[in-house]
């Protein structure tokens, strides 16, 4: 079991939602459904054919079938989502993130349905759903903007005299964009017109829309964003900050709360920028504004806003101890915000046990070949400890929605799981999150553990306040230490025990026993000392000795002398 570090509010719903169906799969599935069950809620799951299977399947109260693999058959068929959720009397649909957590035809098909979408106004996400009219509001609002042009002239002159106003580089962004998408840094006025181009074709491919802002690019930039809840009652709070700089094509990587070197009239500053933004579009729910941080001025800037529960939100809920889907789900089902008062929020942020959080997100890809996603089964899984649960003082935590033996397909994100670590400190949590992700083994497929490790080593890093550049500057020289070969002894003895796997593998009766039965256990005998030994599987030289590996047949794990030693594989 996963030690939740969050509230244990016994007080009732004002109008308590009593059935919630999950339209998602995957570790936010299973997240969601962890916090139902806690609360007495019925949960209802929804699968594909790839996901029969699944561990959000094995969870739910129940779970039902809506359609093929492709997403665009079965996670995004509005229909027959709300379709489910009427057989199975569900009074509440959580979107999770992705899929159609920002679709505002979705959430508007959810209240005609007569079913409570947990989440934000559909105009809240209408609002926010573009770029452009997003900035306008954040203007008379009095949020800061980063300097730009977000009109509705959409002609190649009119933007490339609003660049030349706004100073190169410039950034052009489509306005229903998101992920990366659309998105295209110029740097200088001669190559305005091709990246203009190129973006607008880009966006109307993924989004139906090629309408376009500018944006004046802060040279070094860190991506500091806040956590904002709102009420039906009108209260709105910030649960404090995210540090997201670190990301690779506009994609986070590792994410930590609070952002290093961020003092309080900063942050209070910008915490009061997010909850005016909020107020601005009358928002209900979980939802996260996100800010440029100039590096060397300290100026931020409103970056969007995302109107669903973040991948991140971990850190948040480790920090201040609060279950963000159970305030999402008393919210939805009509009560207040369970803490209104800013100052108690910010109280429970400065005490000693509020520490520090990093989250690193595990993903099925190769570092190597350009961090293409891999497909294929997880032979082995093995989570690392949680140190709290044997009295450490650092606390682990892994989200995921995947067992060993489980597919990791074509058809979705890659992901493997969120690892989350706590600490009382951020020297502390670093160290922390850099032995958890050694003790974190996945085999069968590809994964980029070995590179968040090297990321979360690195002296930038370990330092604090990295800038959205962290990977451009030194994801080389990361990738470049992946690419050294392993030590001798490490080359000889992983080939030694996938020799031994091979003749003693677990049984499919049994996939998750990870020590053979007795009578097939193999012994690898490792001695700097071997009178009359029979031919050597294998033979290398090793400060300056000759060390010979061979394989022997015994019952019994035993511990050698103290030049001899045994181990298990």
């Amino acid at each position: 079991e996963i030690l939740w570090h969050i509230s244990r509010r016994k007080e009732p719903m004002a109008k308590p939602l009593s059935k919630v169906l999950i339209a998602n799969r995957g570790e936010i599935a299973c997240r969601v459904i962890r916090t139902c069950n806690r609360l007495g809620l019925e949960s209802v799951a929804v699968f594909s054919d790839a996901d029969e299977n699944s561990m959000h399947v094995n969870m739910a109260t129940e779970a039902h079938w809506v359609g093929p693999a492709p997403a665009a058959q079965s996670y995004l068929d509005c229909a027959r989502i709300l379709r489910v959720a009427k057989d199975s009397g569900a009074d509440g649909v959580h979107p999770g993130y992705g899929f159609l957590s920002e679709n505002e035809g979705f959430a508007e098909a959810c209240g005609s349905a007569g079913v409570t979408f947990i989440g934000p106004p559909v105009s809240a996400i209408k609002a926010m759903g573009s770029k452009a009219t997003s900035k306008r509001i954040m203007i008379d609002a009095g949020v800061p903007v980063t300097p730009g042009y977000h009109g509705e002239d959409q002609s190649p002159s009119r933007l490339l005299e609003e660049a030349r106003r706004v100073g190169f580089p410039v950034l052009i962004k489509a306005t229903l964009g998101g992920g990366g998408k659309g998105m295209r840094l110029v740097q200088e006025e001669a190559a305005f017109l091709d990246a203009l181009d190129a973006c607008k074709r880009e966006a109307l491919k993924s989004f139906g829309d090629d309408e376009v802002l500018l944006e004046r690019f802060v040279v070094q930039p860190r991506h500091v964003e806040f956590q904002v809840f709102g009420d039906v009652f009108g209260n709105v709070v910030h649960l404090a900050e995210r540090d997201c700089s670190v990301q690779r094509r506009h994609q986070k990587v590792l994410e930590e709360s609070p952002a290093p070197g961020l003092d309080w009239g900063k942050r209070n500053a910008m915490g009061k920028a997010a909850t005016d933004a909020a107020r601005a579009v009358g928002y209900v729910g979980a939802g996260t504004v996100e800010f440029l941080v100039d590096s060397s001025s300290g100026e931020y800037f409103f970056c969007e806003m995302n109107t669903r529960l973040q991948v991140e939100h971990p850190v948040t809920e480790m920090v201040t101890g609060l279950d963000l889907v159970e305030w999402q789900l008393l919210v939805a089902g009509g009560a207040p915000l369970p803490i209104l008062d800013q100052q108690e929020v910010d109280d429970r942020l400065r005490r000693p046990q509020a520490g520090h959080a990093i989250e690193a997100r595990v993903y099925a890809e190769t570092p190597l070949g350009g961090f293409l996603p891999a497909t294929g089964t997880i032979t082995r899984l093995r989570e690392p400890p949680n140190p709290r649960q044997g009295g450490g003082a650092a606390t682990v935590r892994v989200d995921t929605g995947v067992r060993q033996g489980d597919d990791v397909t074509m058809f979705y994100d890659p992901m493997v799981s969120k690892l989350i670590v706590h600490a009382l400190d951020r020297p502390a949590a670093l160290k922390a999150m850099a032995k958890a992700l050694s003790q974190y083994h996945v085999s069968g497929l590809p994964t980029n553990l070995g590179f968040l490790k090297r990321c979360v080593e690195h002296q930038a890093f370990q330092k604090g306040g990295v800038t959205t550049a962290f990977l451009d500057d030194f994801g080389e020289a990361i990738l470049a230490a992946e690419r050294a070969p392993p030590p001798m002894l490490a080359r000889a003895v992983a080939a030694l025990a996938l020799t031994l796997h091979k003749s003693a593998a677990p049984t499919k009766a049994d996939p998750v026993t990870f020590f053979p039965p007795a009578d097939r256990r193999p012994r690898v005998t490792f001695s700097k000392r071997l009178p009359s030994p029979p031919p050597p599987l294998s033979s290398f030289p090793h400060k300056k000795r000759r060390i010979r590996l061979r394989a022997a047949r015994v019952g019994v794990c035993s511990a050698g002398r103290r030049r001899r030693l045994t181990w298990w594989t």
